[in-house]
Formats: C-alpha cells, structure tokens, sequence
C-alpha cells in the first residue's frame, strides 16, 4: 500500500501528456524572461527544440531542458513551487550535476542578496495544531521503515551527523553526533531525560546504553516509535527508556535534560510559546540544563515553497535570534554554548544522497519514478543549501539562569581527542 504522502506526487506523474508544437517567438522571449531571473547563476536553458540561452557569466555548469510551453509558463508564474513540479514530473530535465548546479545557484543568489521577500509575501502558513503536527509528521516520516533503512545508517539517525575527520563513515559520524550532544549535556547516570521528538529512537538508546540516563522519548510518528519500542526490547533498554507516542506538547513531570534533536523546525514558530512551556516546566526552577538541534537560518526568510508544499509540510527553519528571544529568554533561561554544524549536514546529505542514489531502484519500484525524482531534488537542494549558507545547523545548549552547576571549560566536549 503506497503511503498517503504520494498522492500528490502521483498527481504530477499522471498529468496527461501534451502534443509540443515548435518554440514560438513568445516562447523564446518568456525564455528569457526566466534566464535573467536566474541571476548571475551560471546555469543556462534549452526549450524543446534545441533553442538555448546562456547565463551572463560563461561557463555554465549546467543547463535546464524546458519540455514544454506549460512548464516554461509554470517557471515564470510560480518559480519556486514549478520549478520542482515539474523536475519530479520529468517536464524540466537537469543536464549537469543537480548538486552542483544547485549550489552554485544558491552561492550566486547568496551574494546577490535574495533573501525570499517574495516568497514571504505570497506565502500562507498554517498554525501547526495537535492534529495538523501528526498529519504533517505522518506525512513525511510514515513513509516507512524500510524505505529510510535503504540509505540513512545503520542506527537510523535523520538528523545531521558530525564528522571527527572529513573521511569518517556516515556510521561513525552519527555515533560522533550523538556522543557530542551528551557531552554537551554532561550527561550522568541516573539523570532523568525527557527528549522532544526522538525519531528511530537512537539519541534516546545511546543515552541509556553509554551514559546511564533514564529516558523518556516523546513522538508521535507511528512507523518510528515503534521502531525505537522494538530496539529497546532487543537491547534490554526497555526498563531505561521509554517511547510515548505523543505530541511534545502533552510532556509532564520533572527531569534533569531536555533535548531535542531535529524537532523545532516542525514546531512552527506560531507555537513557540507553548515548546517554552514545556521546558519551563519540565526543568526544575534550580538546576537543570538543556539542548536544542534544530536546522536554522541566518536572516528570516521562508523554506522553499516547493519543499513546505511535497516534503515538509508545516516546517519553518528559525533564526537564532527567534528562538532566544521567543523560547529561551522568556523561559528564564541562559545561553550556555552555540555551534553551527551546517558544513557537517551538507556531508551528511552527501552521504544519504549517494546511498539513496545506490537504492533508487527499489525505490522507484515501491514509489514511482516522481516520488524518486522529488527526493532526489529534495536531497541535492539540501545539500546545496548548508553548502553555502543558505540553511544553517545549530545546537544551542541551556541552563537555568542561576544555575552555577554548569562547565567550568569545554574539556568535557573533547574526550579522547573526539
């Protein structure tokens, strides 16, 4: 049974076929029109009869084939949200490296300044209710188990790796990550962890194993809290962690760590105040300390309308500065380290590229050619965007702001040359 995120990728694939008449004179000038909108990208553009236009600056590093006369339209009505249509749809055709010539285009948008105004002003955002936050999650994360075993590790860990070395393996890079958030934390036996949003389970796992927490993990994507239940079992971690499939919100109770790792960017910044809330009381009013892994920006701007509409519905990557002044701040509570890893997310996304790549077969056989080809543009655009700034990565630890139980240097972060 096909999961019900493919329903609007099914839509585009089986768009009726046109009859494509040559390039008119109209053709060629809205063409154009959409070559200068590029910008000083060096990416250039071919209709369906071969006739091209070159960027300003020589040479491209690639070239879009334009299909037909209703995708050239799409490209110019709605750039953002056609453009990646119609690359699932196989309607628009790369010729080039799609990583590549996705990164160059961000880095010449980057130094141009665009910083979505556009987008901003068009754009509708839904507030992300209790019922709204599962479809959204069940729409991306329910795809299923065995899809995502196909090329993230071995663990199953969804969020940005950190590399010790540039050679590390995706593996063990993700147990690097894992191991600098608790160190981060100062994780001790016997502290009680609440975790907002623990995907597979993994974070929530190796807490317990290595560390000796006592985990609560709270999330409510079906496929992964079962997941992480059987993992526990498997590992006789059952009676250290427990997976409650519910939504961040309804988290009750004291504890000494809260952590979340990949979850605020589907918070939506709407409901800000009510995370706050959580962590407001779920720390004790003398002590307790923090940490939030989230996918940023560096200045306000919306995600990528195509990537909120089929990938990520209901997703806002913050700024720093929003979630200082709307979580952290109001809540009493004091900015202990900052870290950006964005370099790290972009090998990461790398590396899950190339395995999805090694596996497309079987995907393309459970989903269809067009949901293959919209992860795929979903993965390399990713991978451009922490490439070059475009999206940022960061890890923000906390504490009580008159807690003095806090680091006395960084040593803790560094153990064994890690």
């Amino acid at each position: 049974m096909r999961h019900k995120a493919s329903t609007d990728f099914d839509t585009l694939a089986s768009a009726p076929s046109r009859a494509v008449s040559p390039p008119s004179a109209l053709d060629r000038w809205m063409l154009s029109l959409i070559q200068r909108g590029f910008g000083t990208a060096p990416v250039g553009f071919a209709l369906w009869d071969g006739t091209q236009t070159s960027p300003p600056r020589e040479p491209a590093v690639g070239r879009l084939l334009v299909k037909d006369r209703p995708t050239l339209v799409g490209l110019i009505l709605d750039p953002e949200m056609n453009f990646g249509d119609a690359y699932s749809s196989g309607r628009l055709e790369v010729l080039g490296d799609l990583p590549s010539m996705l990164e160059h285009t961000y880095r010449a948008w980057e130094q141009e300044g665009r910083d979505g105004q556009a987008a901003r002003r068009f754009s509708l955002r839904r507030p992300n209710t209790l019922r709204r936050a599962r479809e959204n999650i069940h729409h991306h994360y329910d795809l299923g188990n065995d899809f995502y075993s196909l090329w993230l590790d071995e663990q199953m860990l969804y969020t940005c790796a950190y590399f010790p070395t540039p050679d590390a393996s995706l593996e063990r890079a993700q147990v690097a990550k894992m191991d600098h958030v608790c160190r981060k934390l100062r994780l001790r036996p016997g502290d009680k962890v609440v975790e907002a949003g623990c995907g597979w389970g993994a974070l929530a796992l190796h807490m317990a194993r290595n560390y000796g927490a006592q985990v609560k993990a709270f999330n409510i994507s079906t496929e992964q809290i079962r997941y992480g239940r059987e993992k526990a079992r498997a590992e006789g971690l059952d009676g250290r962690v427990e997976f409650i499939e519910d939504d961040y919100r309804t988290i009750q109770g004291k504890f000494d760590v809260f952590v979340s790792v990949g979850m605020l960017e589907h918070v939506g910044k709407e409901r800000y105040g009510a995370l706050r809330a959580v962590i407001e009381r779920c720390l004790p009013a003398d002590g307790g300390r923090g940490l939030l892994h989230f996918i940023g920006r560096d200045r306000q701007r919306p995600l990528n309308a195509w990537a909120r509409r089929r990938i990520f519905p209901g997703a806002y990557p913050p700024t720093l500065r929003e979630v200082l002044e709307s979580i952290l701040e109001p809540g009493g509570l004091s900015v202990l380290d900052v870290e950006n890893l964005r370099l790290h997310y972009a090998r990461t996304l790398a590396h899950w590229l190339s395995r999805f790549e090694g596996a497309v077969e079987q995907v393309r056989g459970r989903f269809g050619e067009t949901f293959v080809r919209a992860w795929r543009l979903y993965l390399a655009g990713s991978q451009a965007a922490f490439a070059t700034g475009w999206m940022q990565l960061f890890q923000v630890v906390f504490a009580r702001t008159a807690d003095n139980d806090v680091a006395w240097t960084r040593d803790h972060l560094y153990v064994d040359g890690a």
